[in-house]
């Protein structure tokens, strides 16, 4: 998956899942920090529109 393109189906985001999972102790800043920030905006846009909560 690049990482700036969108999260198109839950494979990918399943993988997303995994990936931010080994950067969650990234330093803000860094290389994997940046990572870590844009998986999960992108794993933020996917949940809101395929995993809405009903109100």
């Amino acid at each position: 998956m690049k990482m700036n393109q969108a999260i198109n189906n839950e494979h990918e985001h399943e993988a997303a899942l995994e990936t931010i999972e080994q950067l969650l102790e990234a330093e803000p800043g860094t290389p994997e920090g940046d990572k870590f920030d844009t998986l999960a905006k992108m794993i933020e846009e996917y949940e809101d529109i395929h995993h809405r909560l009903n109100e």
